[in-house]
């Protein structure tokens, strides 16, 4: 039921996604616009709609609501996983890592190219950041693996590790770069849905699709894995694939939104966060609620960032943090009150 509605204030939010921005698209031109009827307008204003809309704002609504589930879904998981309501992506460096390695990208690609006369690709950027991720991941991986057993709790602490040393890393870089180049590493790290692009939903959108096929594998196992990785395992859950499964999607889910986002941080915290509490903690419903949920947030604060400033464009991570920084020491309220501190 929960879903349900979910998908259908999604649906709403599609829409007034789509009519809102610099160059307006009222509702009522919105279905001759889409081709849905015949439209009796004038032959130029509906060119000009549907130039707007397939060109510009549905690849753009598109990749939020994909990014935006994603990153909801992979905070979904990550509290599962690690059985703590705080847990999200960012902490075991997949974020960091992708951001590193985009912004030496930006610093040190842009100088090589600089030498020879040649440009940045702006698609260098995704490229890097996802390989960034994956990275990240692999080393993390063999940090923590030790005789095919993972530890969960060594994970964490490696990626707190990892994360350190990509922020000083980035740092780093920051202090290297020009304007021009520090402008760029600014934007990616401030988070921008930008320059999207059919071809860019076409390359991000099989994650989801990973997402929803391997709902029903992981689901029980997250499920069992709250009473303890022994009991979990004598309940017939294979742990350590689980393990390693629910690692390697988050990590690929949350590369690919850095790759074509930058880094948005509080999606994950959020939205699975506030959905625990009104459906319960059963993975099999949160975490589709959970993804249709973080597309809507995503979604909702993408059209606040093109149109509050229009025309300029506020940075979506800036939005994201407002809403989920005051949100995150709730969190930490009232966990602190559950333990008597």
């Amino acid at each position: 039921m929960l879903v349900t509605l979910l998908l259908l204030m999604l649906a709403a939010t599609v829409l007034i996604a789509a009519s809102i921005g610099a160059a307006g698209i009222p509702l009522s031109r919105l279905p001759a616009a889409l081709g849905l009827w015949p439209s009796h307008a004038d032959p130029s204003t509906l060119s000009r709609d549907q130039l707007v809309l397939w060109s510009v704002r549905l690849p753009r609504i598109a990749i939020a609501v994909v990014i935006g589930a994603l990153l909801a879904a992979s905070g979904a998981i990550m509290q599962g996983l690690f059985r703590n309501p705080l847990a999200d992506p960012a902490l075991v460096g997949v974020s960091s890592g992708g951001a590193l390695a985009a912004a030496a990208t930006i610093v040190v690609g842009d100088r090589l190219l600089a030498a020879g006369k040649a440009t940045l690709p702006f698609e260098m950027l995704p490229a890097a950041a996802f390989v960034g991720s994956l990275a990240t991941t692999f080393i993390l991986h063999r940090i923590a693996t030790r005789e095919n057993r993972t530890s969960i709790a060594v994970f964490l602490l490696g990626g707190l590790a990892i994360a350190a040393l990509a922020n000083a890393g980035i740092g780093l870089l920051v202090f290297a770069a020009d304007d021009r180049q520090l402008r760029d590493i600014t934007f990616w790290l401030l988070g921008s849905l930008g320059g999207a692009t059919w071809e860019k939903v076409a390359i991000v959108a099989p994650f989801l699709l990973a997402l929803l096929l391997s709902i029903p594998s992981i689901a029980r196992g997250l499920d069992l894995l709250v009473l303890g990785e022994a009991e979990a395992f004598h309940m017939g859950v294979e742990v350590e694939r689980l393990k390693l499964l629910s690692i390697v999607l988050v990590s690929a889910m949350t590369g690919a939104a850095v790759a074509f986002a930058g880094v948005i941080g509080f999606v994950g915290i959020v939205v699975p966060h506030l959905l625990r509490l009104i459906i319960g903690p059963g993975h099999r419903r949160l975490l589709p609620a959970s993804a249709c949920a973080g597309a809507i947030l995503l979604l909702a604060a993408d059209t606040c960032a093109r149109t509050i400033a229009a025309p300029a464009e506020v940075p979506i991570g800036v939005l994201t943090a407002i809403v989920g920084a005051p949100f995150f020491l709730v969190i930490l309220l009232r966990q602190r009150s559950l333990v008597g501190l």
